[in-house]
């Protein structure tokens, strides 16, 4: 007798979720790798180790590095405030975490430059007391990637949180074990995946953002200059060759890290079911 499958329309469902993986991910992917073979391997090299193109990379990935591991920081801190403890307006701070996801981030970059900015509320508040200027340098654009990248971390650990047994906290606690010792040895372990997962998460958002970035960076070449707002401007120079490499470059050493963390993630996520 022919089992059945648990899910009907299995064929058709699978065909659509093959045909859309490949109109909007393989397609465009493959075509750009295809436009780079138009590159000799000398050129390819010259275009990436250009003195500019490797400022913008080490400010890209940088940022997006820092933000997401501030991001991932505050996120879980969070997170842990809404599951863990009631107060007064919880459900309007839980709506207004998912703001980055609704704004349009050319409009955050706006804010953001306007309240930074050597002259703005905040801005003049850090430049008089502290001499720290955020608007037009490597710093704005932390900032505003960590406001772009904590939904991300809140959401992924949020979950996690909520469906975590207390009654372990409270047995070490009888047994005599300090708060430190029950968040290292119980709590760490068990949202370190997630948390791993909304750091990932953070960092690719962080590395392929422009809107919010581009009005608060200054976009100084050398200084302050993203990796798309570079291959926008080959791109704007007719120099395609030029900003398909870079734009292949930043998929691969994307892809690297990312497959990393993913990587380690499962390995942290077997290393605790085993435990």
């Amino acid at each position: 007798m022919r089992q059945s499958n648990i899910m009907p329309g299995f064929r058709q469902t699978l065909g659509f979720t093959l045909f859309y993986l490949a109109l909007v991910v393989l397609i465009p992917l493959s075509t750009l790798i295809l436009m780079s073979f138009k590159l000799s391997l000398s050129a390819y090299l010259d275009i990436i180790t250009n003195t500019r193109v490797l400022a913008a990379f080490r400010v890209s990935f940088g940022a997006a590095l820092l933000a997401a591991a501030i991001a991932s920081t505050f996120g879980f801190v969070i997170a842990w405030v809404l599951v863990r403890y009631p107060f007064f307006g919880k459900k309007i701070v839980d709506a207004l975490i998912d703001l980055p996801f609704a704004l349009p981030t050319a409009v955050a970059g706006i804010v953001m430059a306007t309240i930074f900015q050597p002259s703005g509320f905040i801005g003049k508040l850090l430049m008089d007391n502290l001499g720290i200027q955020v608007a037009y340098r490597p710093l704005g654009i932390v900032v505003a990637l960590i406001f772009i990248s904590i939904p991300f971390v809140v959401r992924t650990v949020e979950p996690v949180l909520k469906e975590f047994d207390s009654s372990m906290e409270e047995a070490a606690s009888s047994l005599g074990a300090t708060r430190l010792q029950v968040f290292n040895k119980i709590i760490l372990p068990n949202i370190f995946p997630s948390a791993l997962t909304g750091f990932a998460l953070a960092f690719a958002r962080g590395v392929g953002e422009y809107g919010s970035v581009i009005f608060i960076a200054g976009n100084q070449p050398y200084v302050s200059e993203i990796v798309p707002l570079l291959i926008i401007t080959k791109l704007e120079q007719y120099e395609y060759e030029a900003a398909t490499a870079i734009a292949l470059t930043m998929l691969l050493v994307s892809f690297l890290l990312l497959l990393v963390i993913n990587l380690l993630n499962r390995w942290m996520r077997q290393r605790s079911g085993q435990l």
